[in-house]
C-alpha cells in the first residue's frame, strides 16, 4: 500500500515536472529569439551587441553609435516586445475559448472580434469616420477598431439575456455578425482609392510594424491582465470542459463563467487587434500544439500557451522581416505556416488530448 502511494506520488511529480519544463523551455526560447529579433535585419547588429545597447540605454549611458541605438531601441525592441505580448495574449485567449466552447476550432476571433475591428479600421481609413471626432490618423483607426471589435461581443451578451448562452449559440451568433461586418468592409474597399485599399489590406492581414513605445504598454497590460484573469478561473474551465451538467453538479455556474470568459477574451483580443490588425492562427495553433505535450489541464495549458504563443509569433516575425526586399506582414507568415500545420495536427492529434 505504501509502495503504491509512493509510486503515485512519484508519477505525479513527473507529471508536474514535464509540464513546468515545457513552459520553461518555451519561455527561454522566446527570450533567445527576442534577442535574435533585435539583432538581425537589413542592418545587422551582433547578438550580444544588441543586448549591450539595450543595457546601456536602460542605464542612461550615451550611445557610442547613435544609428545602432536607434535601430535596436526605437525600431526592433518595440516590435519584439509587441510580438511577445500579442502572441501570449492571443494564445491564452485561444486556449480559454476552446475550453469554454468545448470546440477545438474556436479561437479569439470566433465571436467576430476581428471582423468588427476590420470594419472600424476601414471606416477610419477610407471614409475618415471616427467615433471620437477629435481623433485623427492612427489614433482614429485604433479607437474605431477597438470600439467596433466589441460590438460582436456585445451582441452575443445581449442574445444571452434572451437565450441561454450555449457554445453553439455563441459561435453561430459570432459567425452571423462576422459575415455582416466582413461584407460591409468589402463594400468599403470597393470604393477605396489604391493607397487606402493597401492600408486596409495590410491591417487585415496583421502587422507588428506599427509597434512603438507608446502603444506597447497598453497591449502588454491587457495581455498580462487577461492571462491573470483567465488563470483565476482555470480550475473552473477544467470542470466546464466536462459539460454544463457536470459543472452545475460541482457548483460551477456554466453560464456566468462563459460570459466572464467571453468578456475577458473580447477585451484582450480587441486591444490587440486595434494596434496590430488581424494576426491569424496564433490563437488557434498554439493551444493545439501545447495540448500535445502537456494535455488539457487549463492550470498548465494557459501559461504554457502564453509562452508558446509568444515564442511562435516572434519566430514568425523574424521570418516576416527577412522575407523579400521589404519584408512581409507577420499575419501572412502565420497563415502560411499555420494552415498546413493545423491540417497536420488535425490528422495526427489524438482525440484523448481533449479529454
Amino acid at each position: 500500500m505504501i509502495g503504491t502511494l509512493c509510486d503515485l506520488k512519484h508519477e505525479y511529480h513527473r507529471y508536474l515536472f514535464k509540464k513546468l519544463l515545457f513552459i520553461l523551455f518555451c519561455l527561454i526560447t522566446a527570450i533567445i529569439v527576442m534577442g535574435l529579433a533585435v539583432s538581425f535585419g537589413k542592418y545587422d547588429i551582433g547578438f550580444f551587441e544588441s543586448y549591450e545597447l539595450i543595457w546601456n540605454h536602460l542605464l542612461g549611458h550615451a550611445p557610442v553609435d547613435e544609428m545602432k541605438d536607434h535601430v535596436v531601441w526605437d525600431l526592433r525592441l518595440p516590435r519584439a516586445l509587441m510580438a511577445v505580448a500579442v502572441g501570449a495574449g492571443l494564445a491564452v485567449c485561444g486556449a480559454a475559448m476552446q475550453s469554454m466552447m468545448r470546440n477545438p476550432l474556436a479561437d479569439p476571433y470566433t465571436t467576430g472580434v476581428s471582423s468588427g475591428a476590420s470594419l472600424g479600421a476601414a471606416l477610419a481609413i477610407i471614409l475618415g469616420f471616427c467615433i471620437f471626432p477629435s481623433l485623427s490618423g492612427q489614433a482614429a483607426i485604433v479607437a474605431n477598431a477597438f470600439i467596433f471589435s466589441l460590438i460582436p461581443a456585445a451582441i452575443i451578451i445581449l442574445i444571452s439575456k434572451f437565450r441561454r448562452p450555449t457554445p453553439t449559440s455563441m459561435i453561430l451568433a459570432g459567425i452571423a455578425v462576422m459575415y455582416v461586418f466582413s461584407a460591409t468592409t468589402t463594400l468599403l474597399m470597393l470604393i477605396a482609392n489604391p493607397e487606402d485599399l493597401a492600408e486596409v489590406y495590410i491591417w487585415n492581414v496583421g502587422t507588428l510594424g506599427k509597434a512603438t513605445w507608446d502603444n506597447i504598454p497598453i497591449v502588454l497590460f491587457m495581455s498580462v491582465t487577461g492571462i491573470i484573469l483567465l488563470m483565476l478561473v482555470s480550475k473552473k474551465l477544467n470542470v466546464l470542459v466536462a459539460g454544463d451538467k457536470v459543472a452545475t453538479s460541482l457548483g460551477v455556474n456554466a453560464d456566468v463563467l462563459r460570459l466572464y470568459c467571453l468578456i475577458v477574451i473580447s477585451l484582450v483580443t480587441a486591444a490587440i487587434v486595434s494596434f496590430t490588425g488581424t494576426i491569424g492562427f496564433v490563437g488557434l495553433i498554439a493551444p493545439h500544439v501545447v495540448r500535445i505535450f502537456i494535455g488539457s489541464d487549463n492550470r498548465y495549458l494557459l501559461p504554457a500557451s502564453a509562452s508558446f504563443g509568444a515564442a511562435m509569433l516572434i519566430c514568425a516575425d523574424c521570418l516576416a522581416k527577412e522575407a523579400g526586399s521589404t519584408g512581409l506582414p507577420v499575419g501572412v507568415i502565420t497563415a502560411i505556416i499555420g494552415g498546413p500545420l493545423f491540417i497536420l495536427l488535425l490528422i495526427k492529434q489524438r482525440k484523448s488530448a481533449w479529454k
